[in-house]
């Protein structure tokens, strides 16, 4: 059962697991192991038992795991055992790619909206979505229970329009803005930023 206790970077692991899992699903393997997970995703089988043990016990000694029966236990884990609608903030690059990305529909997420300030924008067909101005936004969270949106707008605008997504009751922002998000401690930002990443290859290269 999950726990309060449970170490944020095991439950960051947990999608990586999921990810595992489907590939030896599509390739047609009903069981698998620790040893085989591990190697997938470059780690020991013994950091794979442990993440798992946080949530109770899985698979028999000797027999191995499930596959479909794991996938869909981490899925229950995760809360994506149900489909979550998201807002998207912004119709620049970022967002046009976000909204026209195939692959949220079958991994939990479903998009509801698109949404941007700038008027020349508003109106725009972007996949299947009419972006929408911000004045909207927080009568389309109350429409559709939204709790997640992904914020894809100018360093310069993300903290309001932070406080705006705050305010509506979204409580995760997946943040592609290069600044740092002040929220209140029962919302969850996690930081998309391709510079950081590429700053810390170079490192090693």
């Amino acid at each position: 059962m999950e726990s309060k206790e449970v170490p944020d970077i095991v439950v960051a692991r947990l999608p990586l697991y999921l990810r595992a899992l489907s590939a030896l699903q599509d390739g047609g393997r009903p069981v698998t192991s620790s040893n085989e997970i591990a190697e997938w995703l470059g780690m020991t089988s013994a950091q794979v038992r442990k993440d798992l043990s946080y949530f109770g016990e899985f698979g028999k000694q000797g027999t191995g795991y499930s596959v479909a029966g794991l996938i869909e236990r981490v899925r229950t884990i995760l809360h994506i055992d149900h489909e979550w609608p998201v807002v998207v903030i912004g119709a620049g690059s970022i967002g046009r790619a976000i909204a026209h990305y195939s692959g949220f529909a079958d991994r939990g997420f479903r998009v509801c909206g698109i949404f941007d300030a700038d008027p020349l924008k508003v109106g725009m067909l972007i996949s299947e979505h009419e972006v929408q101005p911000l004045d909207e936004l927080t009568e389309r969270v109350h429409r559709h229970a939204v709790r997640v949106a992904v914020l894809a707008v100018p360093g310069s605008a993300a903290q309001s329009v932070a406080e705006l997504l705050v305010i509506s009751g979204v409580r995760a922002i997946l943040n592609y803005a290069p600044v740092n998000l002040h929220v209140p401690e029962d919302v969850r930002v996690e930081n998309i930023d391709p510079v950081l990443h590429l700053q810390h290859m170079t490192y090693y290269m």
